[in-house]
């Protein structure tokens, strides 16, 4: 009896020690992820923003990962864009006008935004294309919103390869610098 009651207990701590080492898919995000840092595109997991499509295609369900680029010496007006059929789209839900105040009383106003990313295609990796959903310009930084978690799943990227992480990244870097040069290019 004694016997049982040892195994039972070995069989218990084994499953609770197993229990506690990360999945597969937890380690291949974390992997992605470390490698958008070493980077420099500032991944962070957030809760969908109300104005993309998140889970069941619903606006503002679930969480994303967010890859920043941050360039110190570009300034971007706010814009938002949403991926339609491979190409960025202007957000049909922001207003075509922001408020600009330029610090001094009562210079406040409004001023046209133009979106000069307006249908531009995404030509990112097959791999990540799928999974971006938006765009977001802001001050110094250029947002992409893609579902990270999905390039490393078996079900949504069944030709996932860790050594094409790395390229990928630098695609998705790339093309974020390219916009940004388009976006900051006046003419």
């Amino acid at each position: 009896m004694g016997t049982w009651v040892a195994i039972a207990i070995g069989l218990f701590v084994l499953g609770s020690i197993m229990a506690l080492k990360p999945s597969g898919v937890d380690v291949r995000l974390d992997k992605l992820r470390m490698t958008a840092r070493r980077l420099e595109l500032n991944p962070k997991l957030v809760a969908c923003p109300d104005w993309i499509r998140g889970r069941n295609n619903e606006y503002g369900k679930g969480m994303m990962g967010q890859y920043a680029l941050i360039l110190d010496d570009m300034k971007f007006p706010e814009t938002r864009y949403q991926v339609i059929d491979g190409e960025l789209r202007p957000d049909s839900t922001s207003d075509t006008q922001i408020e600009v105040n330029d610090g001094a009383q009562g210079n406040a106003g409004t001023q046209d935004v133009t979106y000069r990313l307006d249908h531009e295609p995404l030509n990112l990796p097959a791999s990540i294309t799928p999974l971006v959903k938006a765009v977001y310009t802001k001050a110094n930084s250029l947002v992409v919103f893609w579902e990270d978690s999905g390039y490393v799943k078996p079900n949504t990227n069944p030709n996932y390869d860790p050594q094409h992480i790395e390229p990928d990244l630098l695609a998705l870097k790339a093309a974020m610098y390219q916009w940004a040069q388009k976006l900051a290019n006046k003419g």
